[in-house]
């Protein structure tokens, strides 16, 4: 689009289906480089990918030619072909319908990298459900807990 000059950071989280912790360690980077290129190819800015055994966030620069909704598919899409093709789990893998996305200033940049950057850290002290949820109070997103992602016990 000539002459639209913007950029939306937005950061977002989603779930393997059912929760399971199936993204491990010896490809778990091979994955989020993957991820990392899907963003890229739709020519948005791949600022980190990073996430733990049962969830993903990635933080992007969305420009506006394509949708949040759009991207997040595609990179869902794209990646759980990936994880099956490369056979990384026994079965097949897919993520969890639905998504968090939090957008952040410029300012914030910084703050949220390192947040996601220390998710294996993070996740020590505090379940994904208990992550999820403190988002979603945090920026004042209404939801019921009922329509979630389907929790497994953690």
């Amino acid at each position: 689009m000539v002459g639209t000059f913007s950029q939306i950071y937005v950061q977002v989280v989603f779930a393997v289906n059912g929760r399971e912790n199936l993204l491990q360690k010896p490809w778990r980077d091979d994955v989020f480089k993957y991820i990392a290129g899907i963003i890229k190819s739709k020519n948005q800015k791949s600022i980190i990918v990073n996430g733990v055994g049962n969830h993903v966030h990635f933080l992007v620069g969305l420009k506006p030619s394509m949708s949040l909704s759009d991207l997040v598919r595609d990179v869902k899409n794209n990646s759980s072909n990936f994880i099956n093709e490369q056979k990384f789990v026994g079965g097949k893998f897919s993520w969890q319908n639905g998504f968090g996305s939090f957008s952040y200033s410029h300012s914030q940049l910084d703050q949220v990298y390192q947040y996601i950057l220390n998710q294996e850290q993070h996740h020590r002290n505090k379940s994904f459900r208990e992550e999820y949820i403190g988002f979603l109070k945090k920026y004042e997103i209404e939801f019921e807990e009922k329509y979630l992602f389907d929790w497994n016990e953690e």
